[in-house]
């Protein structure tokens, strides 16, 4: 029995690679001598850069940056093994993990330190850029991580405004004549986990906003603030970004990165696969395994689970997704190639007790998954 074991992280909780090797823990519990392939999996949020390291080589680079509330945090990006192809996480430098639930603040928070590992990146001599647009604490339409690469915006007295998502809706105009000169020749990619535009009633502040602390009545400023800035943009550059899919990715930074420097914008799952050779991986397995910290309606859209389901059932695998929990709409994504839908959690507990816990939790249910395989093939047989 050869075994596939190609999950998200469970965020806040365990890495992607530390999923896949609880995972493993518990399968080897009833198969010790399967093969088992590990394959951590990411789709643009956080754990993008473990991924690709470790599946295409390279290394971690570290810098200190300003934080999504301000404060200084200490960020990773990596450089793939051509040395020209850095990989930086929104969710490292501007991520919602950074901070504490009480500090949830999207009207205050900035994507500034995202930018900062963007300038060190090019500081290093890098020539192609991806940025996973995942995991933000900020929904400042990337004001923040524009400012840190030379871009001012002024509002209607010609002052700069200091960048984050509250002072959207002052931007009066663009400044671009300091823009990092070094950006014209870097490719620039975008990995997108939603497809949403930058506002109305799909955008950006609307869908997550509330799950980065604004309150409705952020949520209409951040959202009023996002479509001025589309406006300011088109005004300016004559580049429009209304109706851009992923535009709303990351608080807003798709449609920046798209705006500014000329960025494509990709599912960031379906990057990861190609990139780390996922396809040719599942070719040579009986059994895949696949999931993430919580599935519901919205795995559907460009997560984890679903994208390497696809890419599973294109060689007729079977696919089981084992996940820290599921939403009451979790069986949707039964549709979407996925043949089995398991928790890892057994009995009811706290969501502390079950993070705290969760390499052990994840192995175990891995163990009961493998017990239901092999008893289904022995009554085949």
């Amino acid at each position: 029995m050869d075994i596939l074991l190609a999950p998200d992280s469970f965020k806040g909780s365990l890495t992607a690679i530390e999923v896949a090797e609880s995972l493993a823990e518990g399968i080897t519990r009833v198969w010790p001598n399967a093969g088992i392939v590990l394959a951590p999996m990411a789709d643009g949020g956080e754990g993008t850069v473990d991924a690709l390291v470790r599946s295409a080589g390279g290394r971690i680079i570290r810098k200190e940056v300003t934080g999504p509330i301000g404060l200084p945090v200490n960020a990773g990006y990596g450089i793939l093994a051509d040395g020209k192809t850095a990989v930086v996480e929104v969710a490292a430098a501007s991520g919602i993990s950074l901070i504490e639930e009480k500090q949830k603040n999207p009207i205050a928070a900035s994507s500034t330190g995202t930018g900062q590992l963007i300038k060190d990146a090019l500081a290093h001599g890098c020539s192609r850029l991806i940025v996973g647009l995942g995991g933000s604490a900020t929904v400042d339409g990337g004001m923040g991580l524009m400012h840190a690469l030379g871009v001012r915006f002024l509002d209607f007295d010609g002052r700069i405004l200091t960048p984050c998502g509250g002072n959207l809706v002052y931007i009066d105009k663009i400044d671009i004549s300091n823009l990092d000169t070094r950006l014209k020749d870097v490719e620039v990619i975008g990995a997108c986990d939603v497809k949403n535009t930058i506002c109305g009633r799909e955008g950006a502040a609307p869908v997550f906003g509330p799950q980065k602390g604004a309150t409705p009545e952020m949520v209409s400023r951040l959202d009023r603030g996002l479509a001025r800035l589309a406006e300011v943009l088109y005004n300016s550059l004559k580049i429009n970004v209304l109706d851009l899919t992923g535009g709303g990715a990351a608080g807003g930074i798709g449609a920046a990165l798209f705006g500014f420097l000329g960025a494509r914008l990709e599912s960031g799952i379906q990057l990861v696969m190609q990139l780390s050779g996922l396809e040719e991986k599942i070719t040579g397995v009986d059994l895949v395994f696949t999931g993430e910290g919580k599935t519901d309606c919205q795995t559907i859209y460009g997560k984890v689970p679903v994208g390497v389901a696809s890419l599973a059932k294109k060689h007729r695998k079977k696919v089981v997704c084992i996940s820290g929990s599921l939403g009451d709409d979790a069986v949707s994504v039964l549709g979407y190639g996925i043949d089995a839908l398991l928790s890892v959690i057994p009995a009811p507990m706290t969501l502390e007790n079950a993070m705290n816990d969760a390499s052990r939790l994840v192995a175990d249910a891995a163990e009961r998954t493998a017990r239901l395989i092999k008893l289904g093939l022995c009554m085949h047989d």
